[in-house]
């Protein structure tokens, strides 16, 4: 049986190991000795059916990786100019993507990632990609029900599924959510008082928004902060347009 590959913590997200044993106390739960993080990538635009302002993609012309930017793109996606770059990583977004796209339903989902995931105490969700059917969203909810002594956290523009289970996520701590701001259904995130992410150009527009900035996440991934709004600042190479 095929399974998803996970990836260990990158250099962003071992500077948030560090933190992790203030998430477990919020939370009430006893501080993992050694805690461990993974994260879930997929295809970056090809499975982010919300995005608009980030909005690109890894395409192939003659052969060779090349990014491709959306009509609407404000600012390049960093884990699409990621995959561009290295094959390795191309590879195994693209292996991922496609075992999703094979489960029909959020049980056939669930059975994938149990079978799939390592032992870790916290999983992002996605570095690349996005929830791209109500399915997927729902097996991994269903995944930390079960699991309520680990975290899950990720940003997403797929606002609609996570409208849908609001008052399932009130009964779910443990699971970090952060809407990401430039996508076709911002208008979720006033009507629902949704906790979001905005990109910024400069550290002097945060301040001026009153957003903290999160360099780490350990705003994005705290579960004690799941209702405080924060930016980011932009990072990667960007199209030549970009201000």
């Amino acid at each position: 049986m095929k399974t998803l590959k996970f990836s260990d913590a990158n250099d962003k997200l071992k500077k948030l190991k560090k933190k992790l044993p203030s998430f477990f106390r919020s939370l009430g739960l006893v501080v993992p000795e050694n805690p461990k993080l993974v994260a879930l990538h997929k295809l970056s635009g090809e499975d982010c059916p919300y995005a608009k302002a980030c909005l690109s993609k890894v395409v192939l012309v003659n052969g060779k990786r090349t990014i491709q930017d959306g009509p609407h793109t404000e600012f390049r996606c960093y884990s699409a100019s990621l995959e561009a770059l290295y094959p390795a990583l191309y590879n195994k977004v693209v292996h991922n993507t496609e075992l999703v796209a094979g489960c029909s339903d959020a049980d056939e989902y669930r059975q994938l990632i149990d079978a799939s995931i390592p032992n870790t105490d916290m999983v992002r969700l996605h570095i690349g990609g996005d929830f791209k059917t109500q399915y997927e969203f729902d097996a991994w909810l269903g995944w930390a029900k079960d699991n309520p002594n680990k975290i899950l956290y990720g940003y997403t523009k797929s606002l609609p599924f996570w409208v849908k289970r609001l008052k399932l996520l009130d009964s779910l701590p443990n699971v970090v959510l952060t809407a990401s701001r430039g996508g076709w259904r911002d208008d979720l995130i006033p009507k629902h008082n949704l906790r979001s992410v905005t990109v910024v150009r400069t550290k002097y527009q945060a301040r001026k928004l009153g957003l903290p900035l999160d360099n780490d996440d350990s705003h994005a991934a705290h579960p004690g902060k799941r209702d405080k709004d924060f930016a980011l600042l932009i990072h990667g190479v960007q199209p030549k347009a970009t201000k």
